[in-house]
């Protein structure tokens, strides 16, 4: 499976972007990027988000605006063999350029141009959301004005940056190959003892040039990366079990809870006693 430039074809359509809810089994990794914005909405599922190099756990309400040429995806599943499902809105700068001229929706300047690392709203109003769960039912110019006032609505709703570092479309198709057979590799085994030497075998790369490859292509350091996936899914344990901390940190591949607890610490700024306390069977 390849990491790819995805093709977003309105053709047949007769639509000037795409708004449509995917409704599968599962959320498949498939580490993708392409020159659309997209707002997603998932309805249903949970698990790992990956955007540029921000690895976060996802619930439904997360909602998701990434800008053109950012690499993500999202995988996961539902507790109860229930479909995953989601709203997917996906524009292109042709169709939402002339548009930002006119003052009404002038605030949407600032949102598009923050989406270029990934924008995750932490509070939406119930309007917002009823205009997301609508917009696929929607046809023709009733669409076009639901985005509108969506993305209105979005300019003025609380939200963080998910990407931080420095993330490049791949160019090629060996790097694409290369960096999602290691991203694949890694959120199945990050559990394990996972390794520099591991990684680089997998793409027959010296490690010293899979450590120069790997923090071109995420940003991160390998290390770090790992962390990442590993704090991801000790907040998910955190939040839907009641294992003791030291078991959660075992389980994610922390080989002591001293060392865990300072990596949480630093990715969170808080601790996992206190994240749980605010954030478990909610």
């Amino acid at each position: 499976m390849k990491a790819r430039l995805e093709n977003i074809s309105l053709a047949g359509k007769n639509a000037s972007f795409l708004c449509y809810e995917v409704n599968v089994p599962a959320f498949e990794f498939v580490w993708h990027y392409h020159p659309e914005y997209e707002l997603t909405y998932i309805m249903g599922g949970s698990g790992e988000r990956l955007v540029g190099d921000n690895y976060a756990h996802f619930e439904p309400g997360d909602l998701v605006l990434l800008g053109p040429m950012l690499p993500h995806t999202w995988v996961g599943k539902t507790s109860d063999n229930e479909h995953c499902r989601a709203v997917v809105i996906q524009f292109s700068k042709a169709f939402i350029e002339p548009l930002l001229h006119y003052p009404e929706i002038a605030g949407v300047v600032g949102l598009l141009g923050k989406a270029a690392k990934g924008l995750f709203f932490t509070k939406v109003d119930r309007d917002t959301i009823g205009l997301l769960k609508a917009c696929t039912s929607h046809t023709g110019v009733d669409t076009f004005i639901t985005l509108v006032k969506i993305l209105c609505m979005l300019a003025n709703a609380e939200a963080m940056p998910l990407s931080f570092g420095h993330v490049k479309p791949f160019k090629g198709n060996e790097d694409q190959h290369r960096i999602n057979k290691v991203f694949t590799y890694l959120h199945g085994h990050s559990s394990d003892g996972v390794s520099i030497a591991q990684a680089a075998a997998l793409v027959h790369l010296s490690e010293s040039a899979f450590c120069k490859f790997f923090k071109r292509i995420s940003g991160k350091t390998f290390s770090d990366y790992v962390n990442d996936v590993r704090i991801a899914k000790a907040c998910q344990l955190l939040i839907e079990t009641d294992k003791p901390i030291e078991e959660v940190a075992f389980a994610v591949g922390f080989e002591s809870q001293t060392y865990f607890n300072r990596v949480f610490l630093k990715k969170k700024a808080t601790k996992p006693t206190i994240y749980r306390a605010l954030n478990a069977f909610r």
